[in-house]
C-alpha cells in the first residue's frame, strides 16, 4: 500500500472514532402513566430520558382508559412505569401483556406492604402523599433506569442523590407546616379519600366523600355522616381536587350552612394528577407544597 494511502486510511480511521465519540446516545424511551411519576423519571434521567405521560392536568387515572395513542406509545417505549395498586385500574390488564416482553414496572412495587393503607381486600394506592414513600418509589425509578442503561449510572446517581435531597427535605417541611394546626383543627375533608397516607404520616385525621376510588359511590348516609362530624369537630373548612368534580361537595356545604354553622372550600388540592406544566404545580414538589398552603391556611 503507498504511503499516501496509508495516511489516507489513517486519516479516515481517526475521523470516523472521533465522529463516534462524539454521537451522543438515544435517550431513553420511557412511558408512564401519571404525572407524578413523570417527574420522578425526568429528575433521575434528565437528558438521558425522553419521557412521555399518559394522563395530563386533571385527568383521573381510576376511570382512565387508554386510548389507540397510548397504546402505541406503550408499545414503542424502551422502559414503562406505573403506579400499580390497582390506581390505573382499567389499564392493569395491559401491563401484564407487556411485561412479558419489555421491562414494565409499578414504582411500589418495593413498598414495604406493614407501609401500605389497606381497605378490604384493596390498598390504597395513593402513596406519593407521604413524601418519604415516594421517596423509595424514586429509589426503584434509579434502580431500573440504571438496569436498562448502565452505562449511564454514574450520572443517574448523581442525579437522584441531589433529587432524593430535596425530597427529604420537603419531608420535614411538611411536617412543620402542619404542626402549625390546631390539634382539635387536624381534620382533612375532602370529595375522595386520597390522603390517607398524608393523614398518617403528618398526623391528620383524613375523611373523604367517596372512598380510595372515584369509581366508588357514595350516598346521603356519607353526607350526613360528614356533616356530623363537622359540627361536633367545629371544622372550618373542606377541599375540592383538581381531578374530581367540585359538585360532590357543594350538597355537604350547603348541608352545614343550613344549620347555622359557617363551612368553607377552603381551596382546590391537586389529587390524582399535578397542575399545569409550566408552573410550580405542575412538579411533585410544587404540588405538595401547594396542598400543605392551602390546608393550613384554612384549617389554622
Amino acid at each position: 500500500m503507498s504511503t499516501f494511502l496509508k495516511k489516507s486510511s489513517l486519516i479516515g480511521l481517526l475521523c470516523l472514532v472521533g465522529w463516534q465519540s462524539s454521537v451522543v446516545a438515544k435517550p431513553v424511551n420511557v412511558v408512564v402513566t401519571t404525572g407524578m411519576i413523570g417527574d420522578l423519571v425526568l429528575n433521575i434521567g434528565q437528558k438521558n430520558v425522553e419521557m412521555t405521560a399518559l394522563m395530563g392536568v386533571g385527568v383521573d387515572p381510576h376511570l382512565y382508559k387508554a386510548t389507540h395513542g397510548d397504546l402505541r406509545r406503550l408499545q414503542k417505549a424502551d422502559v414503562i412505569f406505573y403506579n400499580g395498586l390497582h390506581l390505573e385500574g382499567k389499564m392493569q390488564d395491559v401491563f401484564e401483556k407487556l411485561s412479558r416482553r419489555k421491562p414494565v414496572y409499578a414504582v411500589t412495587q418495593d413498598i414495604d406492604e406493614q407501609q401500605l393503607h389497606r381497605y378490604g381486600k384493596a390498598h390504597d394506592p395513593h402513596v406519593w402523599f407521604d413524601v418519604a414513600l415516594w421517596y423509595a418509589a424514586g429509589q426503584l425509578v434509579l434502580e431500573k433506569l440504571i438496569q436498562h442503561d448502565p452505562q449511564n449510572e454514574t450520572i443517574y446517581r448523581h442525579n437522584a442523590a441531589q433529587y432524593l435531597k430535596q425530597l427529604s427535605k420537603l419531608d420535614d417541611w411538611v411536617e412543620q407546616q402542619v404542626s402549625q394546626i390546631p390539634k382539635q383543627q387536624r381534620v382533612l375533608i375532602t370529595a375522595h379519600d386520597a390522603f390517607g397516607y398524608f393523614g398518617t404520616a403528618y398526623d391528620m385525621e383524613v375523611r373523604g366523600l367517596q372512598g380510595i376510588s372515584t369509581a366508588t359511590e357514595f350516598g346521603l348516609h356519607d353526607i350526613k355522616a360528614l356533616k356530623e362530624l363537622i359540627l361536633a369537630r367545629k371544622i372550618k373548612a373542606v377541599f375540592v381536587e383538581s381531578s374530581v368534580p367540585k359538585r360532590f361537595l357543594g350538597a355537604l356545604v350547603a348541608g352545614v350552612n343550613e344549620v347555622g354553622r359557617p363551612l368553607k372550600i377552603g381551596g382546590e388540592l391537586y389529587s390524582d394528577a399535578m397542575g399545569l406544566s409550566g408552573t410550580p404545580e405542575g412538579t411533585y414538589i410544587g404540588m405538595v407544597k401547594h396542598n400543605v398552603n392551602v390546608i393550613v391556611r384554612a384549617l389554622r
